[in-house]
């Protein structure tokens, strides 16, 4: 059978999986008694060892495979976890997030063997130690386990077991039911849609015996019919509606199995699954007691989960555009220009509309950059023998799905460098009367157009003067002119390429070494970041992001004879100011307005349309004043235009950096109008 048409699948649903992992290990760590999480650890495992086993991933199914050893273990409480247990589940994430991303931009397995590995898991097996080094200890009596090698998303591993524990779930208030599944003789893809089944049934329960066996079902080796013996704290009528969501199902036949046999040794066993399925059964399922939780859903970079609500609503904008073609088309001449105006204004309300809804289709929370962060902060806290809490909030804040792509790498950074050289080392952080654990807190948050994403530490703060003094060292600026900086101009240094106060430098970070890739990363999303810091307290950085990144709303304005695009959302008001009135300050014309300096900046002076010795001599300027974060300046142009709702096209990659240009757009009479970045002229 081709298994390319599952790569995607597999893809996404790999992806899904090991963020579950990578949560679940966290809370373990957090609490190594908690049986319910080793539990979903090992469902996670155990759901990608047969998914990879069904593609051909072998690494990946047998890392997976010697990762149940182990967890079966811990469940049966032969051995407890500990830090060296964690540690090594957290290697095996790490190798199986590594061989996925390889098989997704390849479409096979990397070369990367895990042998040391998989040999530390045998080890801890083999002695049932939970101690790297130990020898054997003294094994509790125990069912024999047997393994058996099979693939599949349907193949459980073969464990002998007593009636007794089948009785014993029936006693903690599981149901054991008989499940008869007919396919409908339509069905073209009879795998496909048992993987679908089966993936279903495991959200609510638990699959304990299947018939045929993985190999037939995987192969479609069987008629239209399957059955599975199956355990679930479900109900009979919740089983049934959640087949009702299944399509191409022809029958469904559930069966209570009331009726246990007492207590028999293991050679029976068979006999018994037999006599339940009344076919011989190859697979048994180990774990009977634990129910299997549903995996929490996390976002991935080639889907967007979309609410039924939002696509209704799109659907009818969509209709409502089809019924006003429909009125233009039988528009009578006769009618007269008024009718014609209405059709129009009744257009442009509807493609707001529609702009709106695609805007909110398009919308992913920022829960699926952050989710990454508690694995990141846990690795860097104990490399740095640091303690470190992460506090996140906000993750339901939703942004354009292209936003969120690209603002993990900027936030990553962020917080290394609030571990690294803000926060300090725990017994530093005592001496000064601070809690011994360092605190990160990352939150968002929206703000008008605009979503707000922090990056707040309580460490010792960035000294504006220590960074003013190093600019002079370096040459970048004369003591003059340092003396006449604020401390937020100071701080805003830390942008400039390269530069760092850190005494050390290290392979985790240096305090300023990449911030200017973080500046030029988040501007080139139409954002800013800005620096708050208070020595001894703590530092804050604030990133200000548009929601989307495709289609805005635009102020149009002349440059000479030229039309340009300031972005709305970053025009705080528009004025006029007299030219008397503009003084020079610090090589920067200025004007008080409203009891405040702000910068003046002629925009076709910036864009090289005129050269400053050819400046008119007009006594009234147009002034549109624009803000990046707390800051504002004054962009003198020409004229005005109006509001207008422009999607963004790139310049391509020739056009690609210049200065002050973020893009363009294309006007309805086809010309061309250059997109300005305000953000840049700062």
């Amino acid at each position: 059978m081709d298994m390319n048409q599952y790569m995607e699948i597999f893809i996404d649903e790999s992806k899904e999986h090991l963020q579950t992992m990578n949560e679940v290990l966290l809370e373990l760590e957090n609490n190594m008694s908690d049986v319910q999480h080793v539990a979903e650890i090992f469902r996670v495992a155990h759901t990608i060892k047969g998914m990879s086993g069904t593609m051909g991933f072998t690494k990946v199914a047998d890392l997976t495979h010697e990762m149940e050893n182990v967890l079966h273990l811990v469940r049966s409480q032969e051995i407890a976890v500990n830090s060296y247990i964690i540690d090594i589940l957290f290697e095996c994430f790490d190798s199986l997030e590594s061989q996925i991303t390889h098989i997704e931009e390849n479409s096979i397995e990397s070369d990367e063997e895990n042998v040391s590995l998989v040999n530390k898991l045998k080890e801890i097996v083999r002695t049932k130690s939970n101690q790297p080094g130990d020898g054997p200890v003294e094994e509790k009596v125990t069912e024999e386990v047997k393994v058996v090698e099979t693939s599949g998303e349907f193949h459980v591993d073969v464990f002998q077991t007593s009636v007794a524990a089948l009785r014993k779930s029936v006693e903690d208030g599981y149901a054991i039911m008989k499940i008869r599944v007919t396919l409908a003789e339509s069905c073209m893809l009879k795998a496909a849609r048992a993987f679908i089944i089966f993936n279903a049934l495991e959200n609510m329960g638990e699959v304990l015996l299947s018939h045929p066996n993985a190999e037939d079902i995987e192969d479609e080796n069987f008629d239209q019919a399957f059955e599975v013996l199956y355990i679930t704290k479900s109900s009979e009528v919740e089983v049934r509606n959640m087949f009702d969501s299944i399509s191409e199902i022809d029958r469904i036949d559930i069966e209570a199995v009331n009726e246990l046999p007492e207590e028999i040794g293991e050679e029976k066993v068979e006999e018994v699954v037999e006599e339940i399925l009344e076919e011989k059964v190859e697979e048994v399922k180990t774990d009977l007691g634990a129910q299997a939780k549903p995996s929490a859903k996390s976002k991935t970079s080639k889907t967007v989960r979309v609410d039924i609500d939002r696509l209704d609503n799109l659907m009818n904008l969509v209709s409502e555009l089809i019924i006003v073609k429909t009125t233009m088309e039988d528009h009578d001449s006769t009618a007269g220009k008024s009718s014609m105006d209405d059709a129009v204004e009744y257009l442009e309300r509807i493609t707001t509309s529609l702009h709106n809804a695609v805007m909110k289709v398009r919308m992913v929370p920022v829960e699926r950059v952050f989710n990454r962060f508690p694995r990141m902060v846990r690795d860097l806290a104990k490399d740095l023998d640091k303690k470190i809490k992460l506090i996140m909030s906000g993750q339901e804040t939703e942004v354009d799905r292209t936003v969120v792509d690209e603002i993990a790498d900027p936030l990553i950074h962020l917080i290394r460098n609030s571990i690294d050289h803000g926060i300090e080392a725990p017994a530093e952080r005592e001496k000064r009367g601070k809690s011994a654990h360092g605190t990160v807190n990352l939150k968002a948050y929206p703000e008008g157009n605009n979503v707000v994403i922090e990056v707040v530490d309580d460490g010792n703060g960035i000294d504006p003067k220590k960074i003013a003094a190093k600019a002079v060292s370096k040459g970048l600026l004369t003591e003059k002119e340092v003396e006449s900086m604020t401390e937020k101009e100071m701080l805003n240094l830390l942008f400039m390429p390269g530069f760092s106060t850190a005494e050390v430098v290290t392979d985790l970070s240096g305090r300023g070494v990449g911030l200017d890739v973080v500046k030029s990363k988040i501007a080139s999303l139409g954002g800013s970041v800005d620096i708050l810091s208070e020595v001894g307290e703590g530092s804050k950085f604030v990133i200000r992001l548009p929601l989307t990144l495709a289609i805005i709303q635009a102020l149009m304005v002349y440059l000479d004879d030229e039309k340009y695009a300031l972005p709305l959302n970053n025009i705080s008001e528009i004025t006029t100011i007299k030219s008397e009135d503009i003084s020079m300050l610090q090589n920067q014309e200025v004007v008080l307005y409203r009891n405040k300096t702000l910068p003046i900046i002629r925009m076709k002076e910036v864009l090289e349309l005129r050269d400053p010795s050819e400046r008119e001599d007009v006594k009234e300027l147009t002034v549109v004043i624009v803000r990046k974060g707390t800051e504002e300046a004054g962009l003198v142009v020409d004229s005005l235009i109006g509001q207008q709702e422009i999607v963004i096209k790139s310049l391509g990659s020739y056009l690609k950096g210049i200065p002050a240009i973020a893009g363009a757009t294309i006007l309805g009479n086809g010309g061309v109008a250059l997109i300005v970045d305000p953000n840049q002229l700062f």
